[in-house]
């Protein structure tokens, strides 16, 4: 059965888009919620209400879950500060829409290697009907026979090794689940709006867990430049929040090319000699055992 818009969903960034639209045309914050609900979804009409009885739309949205914990931290910044909330939306999910994007192109170029971790975990067991090919009962070998018991255990626990290896490889080189950047946006659009840096920290913190501690964030190095070199920091910031996203960008095609050649030893150590023992050496216990090979 094929799935309404409502219950597939709404893509958040696209709302955030036509939400700072309809804010720009001088719709207030109740209204313009009140317009994105119209089409039913749960995430929209909870915030609406929200919106309505002057509540917390920030939480209603970092409820939601996916994407939109992102964009309620960056709502929550914008009310705190009382920074503009149609020209922050827009900017900012231009550069969160630009995140995702890394995001996704990261986990497309980890695709390859990983596909070709699972296709290679069942050579092993794609191995067996060899023997029944050949005119050997390795089933009856691996199951009847004392060694050919040992091989199959041997070669069950190398394929379990070989899968959970795979697994923890795949999973290291995944992008974070964090946008990059996204703390030096919280900050620009807090200092654009005219905050002090205490004023902002605060702000972030209550609306986001991207910020880092005071102190230890690239952050605070971008905040004492831009007071040493007397220019306005926000700048500074969302060119730090540029270079973070090209950084993510980079670093995940070099770990999907790093991936590639890393899933070769769980192969080379593991599948193949599983494959060994679950194939090739049931095969030639079946010939010993038949007076094949003399």
């Amino acid at each position: 059965m094929r799935r309404s818009p409502a219950a597939a969903g709404e893509d958040p960034f696209s709302v955030v888009m036509r939400l700072a639209v309809l804010l720009s045309g001088g719709a207030s914050p109740a209204l313009a919620w009140q317009h994105l609900a119209a089409g039913g979804d749960p995430t929209l009409r909870s915030a609406s209400a929200a919106a309505d009885r002057g509540g917390d739309v920030a939480a209603v949205l970092r409820a939601a879950g996916g994407s939109w914990p992102d964009i309620a931290a960056v709502y929550a910044v914008a009310v705190e500060t009382g920074a503009p909330l149609a020209e922050t939306l827009r900017t900012v999910a231009v550069a969160l829409r630009e995140a995702s994007e890394v995001s996704a192109e990261v986990t497309v170029a980890l695709a390859e290697p990983a596909a070709t971790a699972r296709l290679l975990a069942w050579l092993p067991v794609g191995g067996i009907p060899l023997g029944a090919i050949l005119g050997f009962d390795t089933l009856a070998t691996l199951f009847g026979d004392p060694v050919g018991r040992l091989c199959l255990a041997g070669g069950a626990a190398l394929i379990v090794i070989s899968r959970i290896w795979c697994r923890r490889l795949i999973r290291s080189a995944q992008p974070p689940p964090r946008v990059p950047g996204l703390e030096a946006e919280l900050w620009a659009v807090a200092l654009s709006a005219g905050a002090s840096a205490d004023r902002a920290r605060a702000a972030i913190t209550a609306g986001s867990d991207a910020v880092a501690p005071a102190g230890s964030s690239p952050v605070d190095a971008t905040l004492d430049l831009a007071a040493r070199a007397g220019v306005p920091a926000a700048e500074l910031l969302r060119a730090d929040a540029w270079s973070a996203r090209h950084r993510a960008r980079t670093e995940g095609r070099e770990a999907a090319a790093r991936l590639s050649t890393r899933l070769l030893i769980p192969l080379g150590v593991c599948t193949l000699p599983a494959f060994l023992v679950l194939a090739v050496a049931p095969l030639m216990l079946g010939l010993l055992r038949s007076g094949f090979v003399p």
